[in-house]
């Protein structure tokens, strides 16, 4: 399953909500990966995510495989879209 979302916070996916990102991610049975600018990373992964430089407007495709893909994707998406609580 796959869903794309943009970037909505105003300082993008620095170190914090990275962190927030990969920890929600890590909750999940399901491989979770986040696909942009032409690259596809581990969502579980903090340096892959911080390697993506994803800034206020980008947009990325948020993946999963797994038994709970569906509730995965949904919650990561949402986070996004929450904009992290900034």
């Amino acid at each position: 399953m796959e869903r794309l979302v943009s970037i909505k916070n105003a300082s993008g996916l620095h170190a914090r909500p990275a962190g927030m990102f990969v920890k929600k991610a890590a909750e999940f049975k399901a491989t979770v990966e986040v696909i942009a600018k032409g690259k596809t990373v581990n969502a579980k992964s903090i340096m892959g995510i911080m390697s993506l430089g994803l800034a206020k407007g980008d947009e990325l495709t948020i993946s999963a495989k797994g038994e709970d893909e569906e509730t995965a994707v949904n919650t990561l998406v949402e986070l996004i879209e929450s904009g992290f609580g900034e």
